[in-house]
């Protein structure tokens, strides 16, 4: 059972020192009873206090890592069932599929389609984060071990799908530094391979028949000591393996099951088999439905703009507006000289607004204030974009002091702030840019004639 703040408060150094980020002891506590806080934040808890807390506090799902270097992610760490009721923590990730079983050529074309997908989409890389790798023993072990060498040089996470203990060793054995996850524990196995991942260090994937035939099989791992798990919802049929993922983290979140509480892998690759249409909708689904990774034959860019789309909006706070800092921004090579324009710091608008101005190809300076994380309308509504706020970003950020040109362009839905703005600010050419930022790159090639 949680614990509640005063169960917590009793343990509690009760310094009141605000190092934490709380005002006291007691509002740090209810924090931590909340999940809104980590008991590690504060430094005074004994080691004793933090031991007693640590298991009762942490999330009803297990974070595993994997990955190495800045090739490190973690999946799982979920807390709720809706992203709504808080926030989703760790993001979806996306693998591409390759097995020994296929021919030379297809192999090579398969690892050089791992890398096409690559752009970024406010302010986040989308690409193909992992690489799952597939054993099929008709192929032969030797052709296996030279797959893995070869997709260990994409410089991806690897996911390595092997049930042979045997092969399965020798496969961690040349990657495990890069932390790879290995698949392929069942009921059949689970001893042997729970060894070679706990030997290496690296999460394990664990299966079954059916959820019962899971379930049992994670239980007789963890009695072996291995809670560095990933489950695989299974490739029965699409129906089970839905199933299996609403019920594992359902009894997790709900139950308070701790065996159930670990992240999910689902290969769509395999339960939509040479389906490219299906595989994508199959990963939709379970990136709103709690597929921690979610492994796919193939991913063309068709197939990435509305995944990894629908992915950041899933796997953004709710609570959180998307914000860049406010700052000068310099497009195009711009210097002190430049013209300027203003837009507020929403995410979307600002990544909108800068891709504009660096398609037209005119040094410009984008001048970003606080605006509360909303878009321009919503901002200018609220008032937390007015004459008011501008004028004193411009004076806290000493613009003046930085910029020489005199020419600010406003956003042309709020132009009516134009004659405050000029009042404000002395000396300023207040102009109205257009009302769309697709307009931008027009209206800037006519300013300069």
């Amino acid at each position: 059972m949680a614990l509640k703040g005063l169960d917590i408060f009793k343990l509690s150094p009760k310094k009141n020192c605000k190092e934490c980020g709380s005002p006291t002891c007691m509002a740090f506590s209810m924090k931590v009873a909340q999940g809104a806080a980590d008991i590690s934040a504060c430094p005074y808890f004994s080691e004793e206090a933090k031991a007693s807390l640590m298991e009762a506090t942490a999330p009803p799902m297990k974070t595993v890592k994997v990955g190495a270097g800045d090739k490190e992610m973690s999946l799982g760490g979920e807390t709720v069932l809706f992203r709504h009721e808080k926030t989703f923590v760790s993001k979806t990730r996306y693998a591409v599929s390759l097995c020994n079983c296929m021919d030379d050529a297809t192999i090579e074309a398969k690892l050089a389609g791992v890398t096409k997908v690559d752009y970024d989409r406010i302010g986040e890389r989308m690409y193909v984060e992992m690489v799952y790798v597939n054993y099929a023993p008709e192929a032969g072990a030797d052709k296996y071990l030279e797959l893995v060498k070869k997709a260990a040089g994409l410089d991806r996470v690897l996911i390595l799908g092997c049930a042979d203990p045997e092969v399965a060793k020798q496969a961690v054995e040349l990657v495990k530094a890069d932390k790879p996850i290995l698949n392929g524990a069942d009921a059949s196995n689970y001893e042997a391979m729970s060894a070679v991942a706990t030997a290496a260090g690296i999460v394990l994937g664990v299966t079954g028949a059916n959820i019962e035939d899971t379930y049992e099989t994670i239980k007789k791992l963890e009695a072996l000591g291995n809670k560095n798990l990933i489950i695989d919802v299974g490739v029965s049929s699409v129906k089970e393996a839905y199933k299996t993922a609403v019920l594992l983290r359902r009894t997790a979140i709900k139950d308070g099951d701790r065996s159930c509480g670990y992240p999910s892998l689902v290969q769509a690759n395999v339960l939509a088999k040479g389906d490219s249409h299906l595989q994508a909708a199959l990963a939709s689904l379970f990136t709103m439905k709690y597929g921690s990774v979610v492994v796919m034959e193939e991913m063309s860019y068709a197939q990435a703009l509305p995944l990894y789309g629908l992915r950041q909006n899933v796997f953004t706070d709710p609570q959180k507006p998307m914000k860049v800092e406010p700052g000068i921004y310099a497009i195009n090579g711009a210097d002190e000289n430049s013209i300027c324009l203003t837009t507020v710091d929403f995410a979307l608008t600002y990544f909108v607004v800068s891709g504009e101005l660096e398609r037209s190809g005119v040094p410009c300076n984008l001048i970003i204030s606080d605006a509360g994380g909303l878009s321009v309308l919503t901002a200018w509504a609220a008032g937390k974009l007015s004459s008011s706020t501008i004028a004193k970003y411009f004076a806290e950020a000493d613009i003046e002091g930085k910029i020489k040109n005199r020419t600010l362009v406003i956003p042309g839905k709020v132009a009516v702030l134009k004659g405050e703005i000029e009042a404000k600010l002395p000396g300023w050419n207040v102009v109205v840019g257009p009302a769309e930022a697709v307009q931008l790159v027009k209206f800037l090639k006519d300013m300069q004639g």
